[in-house]
């Protein structure tokens, strides 16, 4: 099964398709357009956590996490580009695991805190879901900021606003599975099964309801 977002960080297209969407990119950047360079992020992340090889995404992360920062850097206060910022970011330190990517993962809750500010609905809850993953995945105590209750409450936040989200349902049915609540993980493993896909995010969500179904065959 892949992973969620961000691995347990205790020490856890063709190359032609991903040229062409880094082309895409910097053609949005080039000219300035900050709508194209939000949608062509976008894409990059769509295709990078939902189809690049898996020795491949490592790299490809890197790449974003610098690009996301920059496009962040010209948009302070847009809430829908921080919130990919803190995915990329979150993605990125679960990818590299381990002490190293505490400081990716920290920004993240930070972009992702941020954005919630200035849009409390936290762009349509994935906000909460990241959230959620990140205090579920990256160590607690004195090592950093991991949380139990409050993954918790961030993905029932995320299912207030979309209760029927491939996404959330599958993260929150893989923290209560390894929490030992194996009732409440099998009937959110069923929602994400049967969960409808974020427009132009389908390609993830299709892979997620995949990882759900075989996390609900494993309950």
């Amino acid at each position: 099964m892949r992973q969620p977002v961000i691995r347990r960080m205790a020490m856890t297209t063709t190359l032609a398709g991903a040229v062409t969407l880094a082309s895409m990119a910097w053609a949005g950047v080039a000219h300035g357009d900050e709508t194209s360079d939000l949608f062509a992020l976008q894409n990059r992340v769509e295709y990078v956590l939902a189809e690049a090889p898996e020795d491949e995404r490592e790299a490809a992360l890197s790449e974003l996490a610098d690009d996301a920062r920059a496009l962040a850097e010209k948009q302070p206060d847009n809430a829908e580009l921080l919130v990919w910022k803190g995915l990329v970011l979150a993605s990125y330190a679960g990818e590299r695991g381990g002490l190293g990517a505490l400081g990716d993962a920290k920004a993240a809750r930070k972009s992702l805190e941020r954005a919630i500010e200035i849009d409390p609905e936290g762009n349509n809850g994935s906000a909460y879901v990241t959230l959620g993953v990140l205090y579920h995945r990256v160590p607690g105590g004195l090592i950093a900021f991991g949380d139990s209750d409050k993954a918790d409450r961030m993905f029932q936040r995320a299912l207030e606003i979309r209760p029927d989200g491939i996404d959330v349902n599958y993260y929150y049915a893989s923290f209560l599975d390894e929490e030992g609540r194996r009732e409440e993980a099998r009937e959110h493993a069923r929602k994400a099964v049967n969960g409808t896909a974020r427009e132009a995010r389908e390609a993830s969500d299709e892979s997620l309801r995949e990882d759900a179904r075989e996390l609900l065959d494993s309950l």
